[in-house]
């Protein structure tokens, strides 16, 4: 006996339904008592050769004008360790809080621009901004990513490579906040020849 499943699919207003997505902590601040973090999720790549990214960020957040001024950030990967700092850093703002103090992370010296880092995290982009775009709720930082800082903990000792799963890395779906699951396949094993 075989059971049917429906095929009818019910149109919803345009929305942004694009999932799962990264949660990252985006570090801005030229300088100790400017710093601040901002979670975000609208956050992505844009160009692998020159290699670029984007954030879209409210321009009534407290990090917007921080941003705008100094043109740099720092896209801070979180791991499932860091998932509570994460939401934390989401929800309260650097107006009243130094998150880094309250959520005890390290800011560190990034390589090229004056945005600190986040230590705790596994991987660190620092990005200076080329243009930003107002777009309606949220405007688009659009950057050059100008270094890229690696916990060497997640390094493979043979290849060199960063280990994204021993990282345990987070990411965000509407709302909530997943580890990523297991491995199902290498970019490209649909078409693998077998041996």
């Amino acid at each position: 006996m075989s059971t049917k499943h429906s095929e009818m699919k019910i149109d919803w207003k345009p929305g942004t339904m694009i999932y799962p997505l990264p949660a990252v902590m985006i570090s801005c601040g030229s300088e100790p008592s400017e710093y601040n973090i901002i979670t975000a999720s609208w956050v992505g790549t844009i160009c692998t050769n020159p290699p670029m990214c984007y954030i879209s960020i409210r321009p009534e957040r407290h990090s917007y004008p921080i941003l705008k001024k100094n043109m740099e950030f720092v896209i801070n990967l979180t791991t499932e360790d860091l998932a509570f700092a994460t939401d934390w850093c989401g929800v309260n703002s650097g107006k009243k809080f130094n998150k880094f103090e309250e959520m005890k992370l390290t800011p560190g010296k990034a390589t090229i621009i004056s945005a600190p880092t986040i230590e705790e995290a596994p991987l660190c982009i620092e990005c200076r901004v080329r243009e930003v775009m107002a777009l309606g709720s949220h405007d688009m930082f659009i950057a050059d990513v100008v270094n890229v800082k690696a916990d060497d903990k997640y390094l493979d000792e043979e290849t060199g490579a960063f280990d994204m799963e021993k990282a345990g890395l987070l990411a965000y779906v509407h709302g909530r906040y997943y580890g990523l699951g297991e491995f199902i396949g290498k970019f490209g094993w649909s078409v693998k020849k077998k041996k």
